[in-house]
């Protein structure tokens, strides 16, 4: 499952990215392209559930475009990803709906937990904040997941492989900051994602200056995460 999790992530990232650095949209696949992709992808296929993921990005950008003004819009269109690739791994021909009907649903409702949470949480953020557990069951707070080093950020992952390739690829390209911003921001540090908002807190800076920094970030990883990266070694 983590293996899952961690793979479907260098492709938000990377497709997220896209998005938010100005790249165009794949267009819309046909009725049936779409179900001969989404059998291939029920039976394991890796390129198809990235195809799929790539000429449904556009819905991404219509869905945010209903909640533009109630959540930053970088913060929309990552947690829509999120829920595009939900969609995907979750869907049916036997739903009797096509992908981008059901898609669209899982994007919104990814959305509309991200608005709620965010109202929530609107207060101060302590770096005593717990953010979850680790193996053993200990409390994690920010400060420990700021603090960890490369070889404990990934310590529960069950692909060491995968876990090196991700972090080592990140590592090259990006500056401590960015690294910071995009683990925080894609919850590469114990699953949690926080809005813009949330890392700006924690950081000290702005969320202007938090947006800038993700999207330099999300530019360089475009270059060694791309929907191929990890096709041989997954």
């Amino acid at each position: 499952m983590l293996e899952k999790l961690l793979y479907f992530l260098s492709k938000i990232i990377f497709f997220t990215g896209s998005v938010l650095t100005g790249s165009s949209f794949k267009k819309p696949l046909s009725e049936e392209e779409e179900k001969e992709l989404i059998l291939k992808a029920k039976a394991g296929d890796k390129a198809a559930k990235e195809k799929l993921l790539e000429h449904n990005m556009r819905l991404v950008a219509h869905v945010v475009k209903k909640y533009k003004g109630a959540a930053e819009t970088d913060d929309l269109l990552s947690v829509g990803s999120l829920g595009l690739a939900k969609a995907i791994n979750t869907y049916s021909p036997d739903k009797n709906v096509r992908l981008a009907t059901f898609a669209g649903r899982c994007i919104e409702n990814e959305i509309l937990m991200l608005i709620r949470s965010d109202k929530k949480h609107r207060g101060t953020i302590s770096l005593d904040s717990e953010v979850g557990t680790d193996k053993d069951g200990n409390t994690l707070k920010i400060i420990d997941v700021l603090t960890e080093d490369e070889d404990s950020v990934f310590k529960n992952a069950d692909n060491m492989m995968l876990r090196n390739a991700i972090l080592g690829k990140m590592r090259k390209v990006l500056n401590k900051r960015e690294f910071t911003v995009i683990c925080l921001r894609y919850g590469l540090y114990n699953g949690r994602c926080f809005v813009q908002r949330e890392v700006a807190k924690i950081l000290k800076i702005s969320r202007s200056y938090v947006s800038r920094i993700e999207k330099r970030a999300l530019e360089k990883l475009k270059t060694i995460i791309s929907p191929e990266t990890f096709g041989t070694t997954i």
